[in-house]
């Protein structure tokens, strides 16, 4: 990837990176009242956002994990109640996987517990700052989207 400035802009995809990646950083780190490792959040996050239950094959592509690990997660996450697997009706060979009330519940768990911590984050910025911030959201909002449409 270039990593010069786009035309027209003076948006440099490396500092953007590294922007974006320290404050992954900080903010994957936030505390949560509800500890689960990254992939169980990973594997919510991708069932709630999706638009319809995923086959297991969806999910070992969008979660960058092995067969036998996105079995073993899945296996869990259905004994702990988080998720569901039903026939696919297409396909009686497949299943689909549903994200349950309770695994969304972790999600919304999650954005409250952080959306609590960042606040003061917020808060301490300049008031220009927030601005900008504010500014950028549909941006970024986008970025996401594109970002989603490659998986």
């Amino acid at each position: 990837m270039d990593a010069t400035p786009q035309p027209g802009t003076d948006l440099d995809p490396a500092e953007f990176t590294a922007a974006i990646e320290d404050f992954n950083r900080v903010y994957i780190r936030l505390p949560a009242l509800e500890q689960h490792p990254f992939t169980t959040l990973s594997v919510l996050d991708t069932l709630a956002t999706a638009e319809r239950p995923l086959r297991l094959t969806e999910l070992l592509r969008t979660e960058q994990m092995t067969q036998p690990g996105i079995t073993q997660l899945v296996t869990r996450l259905e004994r702990e109640g988080l998720v569901e697997r039903r026939p696919d009706p297409t396909d009686k060979r497949a299943v689909l996987v549903h994200i349950t009330d309770a695994g969304r519940g972790i999600g919304r768990s999650r954005t409250a517990d952080r959306t609590r911590h960042l606040a003061p984050l917020l808060a301490a910025l300049t008031p220009a700052e927030r601005t900008a911030l504010a500014a950028a959201l549909p941006a970024l909002t986008r970025l996401a989207a594109l970002g989603r449409e490659r998986d």
